[in-house]
C-alpha cells in the first residue's frame, strides 16, 4: 500500500468549518477515487495550526492519477479560506519605484511513503475514524542501517506493539522522494492509551532496541546526555509529534 500525506498551516479557530468541508466535499470525491482505501484529517496536540491530510491507496499509480486529474487541486482550493495567512512576505519595487509588499502563502507540504511493514489493518475496519490519535515518530538513521532498522522494526518491535492496549496500527513507511527518510506512524484508539505506552516505559525499551542505528550525531547526543545528566538538543532529532484525528473514513 501507500501512503499520501498533505500537511497545511490553518487558522486553528476556523477547525470545525475545515472538518466541515472534509466530510462534505474532501470524503465524498476520495470515496469514488479509484484505488483510495481511507481518508483522516488531524490536528496537531501541541502546534494546533497544523493539520495533515492522510490517504491510504492500493498503489502509488492510483495516488499519482488522482493528482494528474486536477482534483487535488481543486480540493485545495475550497479549503483555501481556511488556510493560514502568509507567514512570510515579498518586496519588490514598483515601477513608480515604491516598495510593494505581497503575502507569500505557503505551499503544502506533500509527501508520499511507501509501507514496508504494518502490524494489520484494523485501523480501516472504523468506517468513522473521529476520536483516534496518531502518532509519528521520524528517527534519524546512519547511513548504511535503513534495511537493519526495517528488520528490526519488523521482527522485534511490531510483535511488541500488537499487545499495547488501544493500539490499532503500526507501520514504517519509506519516503518515495527520499528513501533514506523513514518513519513510524501508529494509530491508537485515544491518545491516553498513546501516552501510557510511553509512560510506561515500553516505547523507551523498543527504542533501545534499534538506538544503534540512529545517526553518529544522535548517539554522541545521547552519550552525552548520559555523562552530563542534562538534556542535549541536536540538528539531528529523534521527533515524536502527535495528532488527533478530528474526521476520517474508511472506503473498504
Amino acid at each position: 500500500m501507500y501512503m499520501r500525506f498533505v500537511h497545511v498551516k490553518i487558522k486553528p479557530e476556523v477547525m470545525f468549518d475545515l472538518s466541515r468541508l472534509y466530510d462534505e466535499k474532501v470524503i465524498p470525491v476520495l470515496h469514488n477515487t479509484p484505488g483510495c482505501l481511507y481518508a483522516i484529517l488531524s490536528q496537531g496536540v501541541h502546534h494546533n495550526d497544523e493539520c495533515i491530510s492522510m490517504t491510504l491507496w492500493e498503489t502509488p499509480q492510483h495516488a499519482e492519477a488522482y493528482e494528474r486529474s486536477g482534483v487535488f487541486r481543486a480540493l485545495l482550493q475550497e479549503a483555501e479560506p481556511y488556510l493560514a495567512d502568509a507567514s512570510e512576505w515579498k518586496i519588490h519595487l514598483s515601477n513608480d519605484l515604491t516598495l510593494r509588499y505581497e503575502p507569500v502563502r505557503e505551499e503544502p507540504v506533500v509527501d508520499t511513503y511507501a509501507i514496508s511493514s504494518q502490524k494489520n489493518d484494523e485501523f480501516l475496519s472504523r468506517k468513522q475514524a473521529g476520536g483516534l490519535y496518531v502518532r509519528i515518530v521520524s528517527p534519524q538513521l546512519r547511513e548504511g542501517k535503513l534495511e537493519e532498522f526495517k528488520k528490526l522494526y519488523t521482527e522485534e518491535l511490531l510483535p511488541r506493539l500488537r499487545t499495547m492496549h488501544g493500539c490499532r496500527y503500526a507501520a514504517i513507511i519509506e519516503n518515495v522522494q527520499e528513501p533514506e527518510k523513514i518513519i513510524s506512524i501508529s494509530i491508537w484508539d485515544s491518545k491516553q492509551d498513546a501516552d501510557a505506552y510511553e509512560i510506561n516505559g515500553m516505547f523507551d525499551e523498543l527504542t533501545n532496541k534499534v538506538r544503534h542505528t540512529f545517526s553518529e550525531i544522535y548517539q554522541w547526543k545521547m552519550q552525552l546526555e548520559r555523562e552530563t545528566g542534562r538534556q542535549v538538543v541536536t540538528s539531528e532529532e529523534m521527533t515524536v509529534e502527535g495528532y488527533s484525528i478530528v474526521t476520517g473514513k474508511s472506503f473498504v
